[in-house]
Parts: C-alpha cells; sequence; structure tokens
C-alpha cells in the first residue's frame, strides 16, 4: 500500500504508527531481525516498517532485501530508504525501478551522510547534490515518496527559515509525506509544523521518535543532528549513565510521556526509530495502545 494512503486513514483520527530498521551486516543476524519484525506485527501492528540504506550504498542489497521479505513475508507495507550518496543518476533509476518490480511502492528520498571517515558530503559525478531532484526521479518512477524534516533544523543550514524553504522545495519535488529527525521537546515539533504550515507544506509531518536506551549513544546522535536534550531530562540521564537499566527506563518513561502529548496534539502518526531494540519500542507502543 502507498503510505500516502494511510495519512488519508490517519486523517480521519486513526494515527499512522510505523518503525525504522536498519539492515543487519549477516544472514543470521537478517533472520534474527525478521523474526522481531513478526513478534512486532503480531503484538502491535505497525502501519508500516522502513529500512535504511548504508553510506555510499554500503547496505544495497541488504536493504531491498529486507523491506521485500518483510512486506511478501509478513504482509508489512515497507519503505525503502535510498540516498544520493555514491550514486549515479542512472545508478538511482535502476535502484527505483528495481524496488518497483519487488513490488515496493514507497521509498525515502535523503541526500545521506557522508561515508564513513569524510567530514562532507561530496556530490557524485553525475549524481545528485540534493534530496529534492532523488525525490524528483522516484516521483517519475511512480513511487509514494517520504522525505526528512528538521524540527531544530538541519545542522548545515545557516538558518531556519533556508531550511524551510528547502523542506517545502522537496515537497514541491513530489515528497507526499515528511518524517521529522529525533527530538525530545514537542514544542519544537508544534513549532515546526506551524511554520510549515505558514509557507504552504500541507503534507502529513510525522514526529520520529528514538527511545534512549544509552546516555553516550543518545549524546552522539543529537550532536550529529542538532536535536536538544532538555536540560531536566539530561541531568536524570547523567546521574545515572553507569545503570544502564535506569537510563532504558528513563527513556521509555519520557518516550511515552512525549508520544501521549503529540497524540493528544494531533499528530498524523509516530515514526519509531528502533535501532533494531525491540524492548523500548514495545513497551512505549504498548503503552499509548492502552489510550
Amino acid at each position: 500500500m502507498r503510505i500516502e494512503r494511510l495519512f488519508e486513514r490517519g486523517a480521519a483520527g486513526k494515527p499512522v504508527f510505523s518503525f525504522e530498521f536498519f539492515p543487519p551486516k549477516t544472514d543470521e543476524a537478517a533472520r534474527a531481525l525478521l523474526r522481531t519484525v513478526a513478534d512486532l506485527r503480531e503484538m502491535h501492528q505497525p502501519d508500516f516498517v522502513s529500512v535504511t540504506y548504508g553510506a555510499g550504498g554500503s547496505t544495497r542489497g541488504r536493504t531491498i532485501e529486507l523491506v521485500s521479505r518483510v512486506q511478501s513475508e509478513l504482509g508489512i507495507t515497507a519503505m525503502a530508504h535510498l540516498t544520493c550518496v555514491g550514486h549515479t543518476r542512472e545508478e538511482l533509476g535502476e535502484i527505483l525501478a528495481r524496488l518497483g518490480r519487488r513490488g515496493i511502492e514507497n521509498v525515502l528520498a535523503l541526500r545521506g551522510d557522508p561515508p564513513r571517515g569524510e567530514s562532507a558530503f561530496t556530490v557524485t559525478q553525475g549524481g545528485f547534490a540534493h534530496a529534492s531532484e532523488l525525490a524528483a526521479l522516484a516521483s517519475e518512477h511512480g513511487l509514494c515518496v517520504g522525505g526528512a524534516c528538521y524540527a531544530e533544523t538541519h545542522p548545515e543550514s545557516p538558518d531556519a527559515e533556508t531550511d524551510l524553504s528547502w523542506t517545502k522545495h522537496k515537497v514541491d519535488q513530489g515528497v507526499s509525506f515528511l518524517v521529522t529527525q529525533l527530538f525530545f521537546d514537542n514544542e519544537e515539533y508544534f513549532r515546526f509544523v506551524e511554520r510549515a504550515r505558514e509557507v504552504g507544506i500541507g503534507v502529513p509531518i510525522v514526529p520520529g521518535i528514538m527511545p534512549i536506551t544509552s546516555v553516550s549513544q543518545i549524546e552522539r546522535f543529537t550532536q550529529m543532528c542538532g536535536a536538544r536534550i532538555p536540560e531536566d531530562l539530561h541531568e536524570r540521564l547523567q546521574r545515572y549513565a553507569d545503570d544502564p537499566s535506569t537510563v532504558m527506563a528513563i527513556g521509555i518513561e519520557h518516550a511515552i510521556r512525549q508520544c501521549r502529548r503529540l497524540l493528544d496534539g494531533g499528530v498524523p502518526g509516530i515514526h519509531f526509530y528502533t535501532l533494531n531494540k525491540s524492548h523500548a519500542t514495545r513497551s512505549i507502543l504498548a503503552a499509548i495502545r492502552e489510550i
């Protein structure tokens, strides 16, 4: 199913819940992940699942294989991430055509981060410099296209207005829904949505939630994407940094409160960055499903 149709249902009052995974490096790990997704399907019935894409296409084959199996074997709508890094326009077109032949109707069009060891994004000769170009190409292939956005501004953007103008350009090029980068302060999300509506962005804007399971890990992620951890939450996490079980409990508690308030605010759905760890996501979704 095209994900844009799921959000049409969501507009009628049924939020769309989705999970994001990254492709494992081994066949054994891939089988284990499929079992995890199957368990999540039985217990929590996600509306769709997305699979990330390694820098420079390093996991291209596994991404396509995993989304294909999730959709064909488990019966869950799947979305493949795709980046511009390391690919020409022709190569990207071939990948999009391959996804279409596998029955995958949805793609998340991303510029992508630089490969490991490189500090800046470099345009591949014959490739794309922006996610908006990839979004336009995916639309030409008849796919439903999602895009990324930043509630707290992309770290490479000079200011929030410039970042928002690029987001609108992506939508104008064919993006039919947006998923935010992780954030921990709901006010950042609601302010972003208000600003987006003011400039004419009318597509669903889905909050992306990452359950905190490790202090060092979440500090690294927030530094990379420019998100801010609220001071009181950061202080609690630091106090128990050497106690993994308490850190996870704090992270789950915060995410539950965050999700409930987002749902109360009328969000179209919630996208969980699982990091291939299902316990935290299960706990959060079970708690919010109750209401």
